[in-house]
């Protein structure tokens, strides 16, 4: 049996008349009564009592009615189904991101996709730093990263946020109260920093800070997200530094001081395969060219 018999049969039974249900199907009467007989020869049973003045349903068109109205249901749910997937609507993307701004990145792209298109889902695959991401955007194992640019060939990139640094410090240390400070004010301190193996920019910039200064830094302790280690710096367990937008998290015993003459500025951006098929994924780059603005300094 083929869904078009079906279809036919809801025709029929629909309109209790042949010529109605053709010009309904946008097919020939005959051609529509062929279909019927060939249905009705398949199940071993008239679903019609036709008359030359009337056409009802047999009792085994009765029973057939409600099932073939699932299936109908059924098959247009299919249909949309695929309709969705050819045009992005629906479908699966994997998200790699880290720190303070991939966060704040993923809250908004995520508010987008789940208004506008509800079907598509976002795999999310937190504490995933720059150098993973490109690692991982490169071998097909996740769909979309949150990097530190530039980007190496076959990575297309969005720019969205331009992140400068900071310095994340104890409340009560004794640099707390300076409107800013120099790296070297740093020299003999406990440093808290991201895991060398994640692959940070936020890392290298602080090796690169600090190595210009003179002095290579303390590594008393390793935090894999930005949260625990501003936690860490509130227990006095050392300095960290941080991006700017760090600033908008607030956590007990930890004061955020500008860098004195810091001229490095982390450029934050989406950052996808450009052999990558997945529709979804193209949606999702569509939305988030119109979620984020042109990025600018913070």
């Amino acid at each position: 049996m083929e869904f078009r018999q079906f279809e036919a049969f809801l025709a029929v039974a629909e309109e209790l008349h042949f010529g109605r249900a053709a010009e309904k199907l946008h097919m020939a009467q005959p051609a529509l009564s062929r279909i019927i007989r060939l249905l009705e020869r398949e199940l071993g049973t008239e679903l019609f009592e036709r008359t030359t003045r009337k056409v009802r349903l047999t009792p085994s068109g009765e029973a057939l009615l409600e099932p073939a109205k699932a299936i109908h249901v059924h098959v247009d749910g299919v249909k949309r189904i695929a309709r969705s997937a050819q045009q992005g609507e629906i479908g699966s993307v994997k998200v790699g991101f880290a720190g303070t701004t991939g966060y704040s990145i993923m809250s908004i792209l995520a508010r987008e996709v789940s208004r506008a298109h509800p079907g598509i889902s976002l795999d999310l695959q937190p504490q995933m730093y720059s150098g993973e991401a490109l690692s991982m955007l490169r071998d097909g194992e996740i769909d979309l990263g949150v990097i530190s640019s530039p980007a190496p060939v076959g990575i297309s990139t969005l720019l969205v946020r331009n992140e400068t640094l900071m310095v994340a410090v104890p409340s009560d240390h004794r640099l707390a109260g300076q409107q800013e400070i120099d790296i070297g004010q740093l020299r003999d301190q406990r440093f808290i920093a991201y895991p060398a193996t994640h692959g940070s920019r936020v890392r290298d910039a602080m090796l690169s800070l600090c190595t210009a200064a003179g002095f290579v830094p303390h590594v008393a302790q390793e935090a894999p997200d930005p949260y625990s280690m501003l936690a860490l710096v509130g227990a006095d367990v050392g300095v960290a530094i941080v991006v700017g937008s760090s600033k908008h998290i607030q956590v007990d015993g930890v004061s955020y001081l500008p860098l004195v003459d810091s001229d490095i500025v982390l450029p934050i951006a989406l950052a996808w395969r450009d052999s990558n098929p997945s529709l979804a994924l193209r949606t999702v780059v569509g939305l988030a060219h119109s979620a984020f603005p042109p990025a600018v300094d913070d």
